[in-house]
Order: C-alpha cells, then sequence, then structure tokens
C-alpha cells in the first residue's frame, strides 16, 4: 500500500500548525501585517534567509493553508492564491509574457480571458493566435518563433470541449514551451493537468472549490521556478487573496470530492435526458459517448464534471422562453454553485467576444450552459423540461 494518503484524506487533513490554543478547526487570521522579536529577525525574514509571515500581501497562514491543500490535490511544488479567477489567469500572463511574445490558446475560452487575449495583451505587444479545438493537429503550424506558451481549458467555457493534454504537452516539450491549462471545470478531483505535462494549472477557486457561491478566489500552482516568479510580480501588484476567504475555502476543499461526485451523477443523468428531449437539438457532456472526445475524457478524468452545454431548438426566440419559464433553477453568469444554473452564453459571459469567434466554437443564440447543482435529480429535470416545453 502507498505511503502517499487520499485525495480527501489530504484534503480534509492539511492544515496550517495548531496555535497556542490547540484548536481543532484552523482559526481565521484577521491581520494585515506580523510583528518580529528583534531587528535581525526582521531583517532576515525581509532577506527571506527565515521562512515566515511578513504581511498578508505576500502571504497568509489561511492563505498558505489553502495553497498548500491545492498543490496537495493537483501534485504541484509551488503555489500562490489570488483574490478571483482572474487575477489569477491575468497574473500568471503578466509574469510569463514580454513585449514581443506570443500566446497560442485553444478557441474555446473564457469571455474575460478573451478580452485580455484581444483587448489588452495587444497593449503590450503581446500576440494571441488560437488554434481550433477540433483541429489539434494544427497546433504546431500556429507555433511562431516568439510562442511562449500554449493556454488551454480542458473542458472548455462553455463549450464542453475536451482537449488531449498529453498531446498538448508532447507538443510543448517538442518546441520548448510551457503549458498552461485552466482546470476550473475539472478541480484536482476530477483531472490534474500535471500528470499529463502541464507546467502551471490556474483555477477560479469562486465555482467548485467554493462550491456554494459565497466567495471569490484563483490560484495558480505548479513548477516551484515559474511560481517564484509569479510570487514576486504579484507580491508588487498586490492580487492576494483574503484571509478570509482562503479559510472559507479550505474549509469547502473539505468537502470537494463528495460534492463533486454528487455533481458529476446529477449532471450525467440530466445530460442523458437532455439528449433525448425533442426540443434540444444538441448536447456536449464529456461523459456521453456522444461526445465527439469522449474517449480522451474517459482517459483523463475521473468523471464527467457538473457542466453541460445544449442547444435549444428555436433559436434566440426558443432560448428566451427557456430561461423565462425557468422556475427552480437560477438564472446567474456563475457556475459550481449547490444551486443549479442555467446561463446564456452568447448574451452574458461571451456577449462581448466577436460573433465570428462565439460561431467558431459553438455559441449559438440558442446555446445554453448548465450548472448542475446538488438538488434531487428529478426536480432539476422537472425544472428543465417544463421551461423546454414552452421553448418554440
Amino acid at each position: 500500500m502507498s505511503d502517499k494518503n487520499h485525495f480527501e484524506t489530504e484534503a480534509i487533513r492539511t492544515q496550517t500548525e495548531t496555535s497556542q490554543f490547540s484548536e481543532h478547526s484552523v482559526p481565521l487570521y484577521l491581520t494585515s501585517g506580523f510583528v518580529f522579536d528583534d531587528a535581525e529577525e526582521m531583517r532576515a525574514s525581509f532577506a527571506e534567509e527565515k521562512q515566515r509571515d511578513l504581511y498578508s500581501r505576500y502571504s497568509n497562514p489561511n492563505v498558505n493553508e489553502f495553497i498548500d491543500k491545492v498543490c496537495k490535490m493537483e501534485g504541484a511544488e509551488s503555489g500562490f492564491a489570488f483574490a478571483s479567477g482572474m487575477a489569477a489567469v491575468f497574473s500568471t500572463f503578466a509574469t510569463l509574457l514580454n513585449a514581443g511574445d506570443h500566446v497560442l490558446s485553444c478557441s474555446s475560452v473564457f469571455g474575460a480571458t478573451h478580452g485580455l487575449f484581444t483587448k489588452y495583451l495587444p497593449k503590450w505587444n503581446i500576440e494571441c493566435s488560437y488554434f481550433n479545438i477540433n483541429e489539434v493537429e494544427t497546433v504546431e503550424s500556429l507555433i511562431q518563433p516568439n510562442t511562449k506558451f500554449i493556454y488551454a481549458e480542458t473542458p472548455t467555457n462553455p463549450g464542453v470541449d475536451v482537449l488531449d493534454l498529453e498531446l498538448l504537452s508532447a507538443i510543448c516539450k517538442k518546441h520548448n514551451l510551457l503549458l498552461v491549462v485552466d482546470n476550473c471545470f475539472a478541480t484536482p478531483y476530477l483531472q490534474n493537468p500535471i500528470k499529463y505535462g502541464a507546467d502551471l494549472v490556474i483555477h477560479s477557486a469562486t465555482k467548485l472549490m467554493d462550491g456554494q457561491g459565497r466567495v471569490l478566489g484563483g490560484v495558480t500552482v505548479g513548477k516551484k521556478e515559474l511560481i517564484r516568479e509569479i510570487y514576486l510580480f504579484s507580491r508588487l501588484t498586490g492580487p492576494a487573496m483574503s484571509a478570509f476567504n482562503a479559510w472559507v475555502l479550505s474549509k469547502s476543499l473539505e468537502t470537494l470530492a463528495v460534492r463533486v461526485e454528487k455533481h458529476c451523477e446529477n449532471a450525467l443523468k440530466i445530460a442523458a435526458f437532455l439528449e433525448n428531449h425533442p426540443k434540444v437539438n444538441w448536447v456536449k457532456y464529456p461523459f456521453l459517448k456522444s461526445h465527439p472526445k469522449y474517449d480522451i475524457a474517459k482517459k483523463q478524468m475521473r468523471l464527467g464534471g457538473n457542466i453541460i452545454a445544449f442547444e435549444v431548438k428555436g433559436g434566440i426566440d426558443g432560448g428566451r422562453k427557456f430561461f423565462d419559464n425557468i422556475k427552480l433553477c437560477s438564472l446567474s453568469a456563475n457556475l459550481g454553485d449547490t444551486r443549479t444554473i442555467v446561463t446564456h452564453p452568447a448574451s452574458t459571459t461571451h456577449a462581448k467576444v466577436e460573433a465570428e469567434v462565439k460561431a467558431a466554437v459553438g455559441i449559438t443564440d440558442g446555446a445554453v450552459r448548465i450548472s448542475v447543482g446538488l438538488e434531487h435529480v428529478d426536480d432539476i429535470i422537472k425544472d428543465l423540461d417544463q421551461a423546454l416545453n414552452h421553448a418554440e
């Protein structure tokens, strides 16, 4: 038997050291700064000759615990936690990239990430190209002499497409590039990109890591030398996670495995229901056999996740009628909540994405993204069914 503890045990038992009060549950460390015994300790600490907390913009016991948990879950050497998922994405990009660099990304990415690629990175003379998620064989032809890394989401947001991480890693190694993976939809419980060759893994902890729609957070984990540079950038620019949010997220990670198991169980049943519904044109869910990358999903994911994409018949009018008739599920742009959420990407999360880009990644007027929650599956299906029956 392996000496290494199982995922659930590490999630629960990885904690910051106990204080003089011998508490069982880790307390909140709501402090901006930390004190030193004397001038020499203060000097040595800021010179990094002594490892300890200096200031909560740099590190904090609650934030350290959260990072440690995620690192163990992902099999990463080190990490840094941020105020939001997008703070993690931007800070990682800003650390790795210089003026004149090029990024190669999968075409289906979160709308805000697309905005960084198209609106802000070009301001600093950083170029981004997209490769078609269904034509991975074209990736190598798009690599330029100044390409710094390949960026991928899998499953993608909101198309729920699946990319072969092993293949992308092999391409990166061949061309001496980094592989950066957004693992938000899968969580560390379902998928570990580092196992398949990723150098850095990013999460929006706001989603399934929190799991109850309460706090914002983000984290990047991976190779120690890369995280060191991300830490130095973030220490100066200040996107750090708050102690309170880290405390909430650390407690949430203790139940991540059991929650995600149920999310996935519900999602698979709902995906099968939608696939057979007369008011639905198509359904995409990684663990449906009809998913074009089903075999890859089965290889690199434990279960299929809690996100389903499908298209309502009747186009934008059908979609509007569907959303207007939802009763139980929530209309929101968030995901990964205990409560089931239905989202219309074309008018919300991806509203500012160019029409041709949306079309290329399957974001049609009738496309719906469901974040399946933990309600009884029969009640979720009943609500979706009655709303779909109003769609045309």
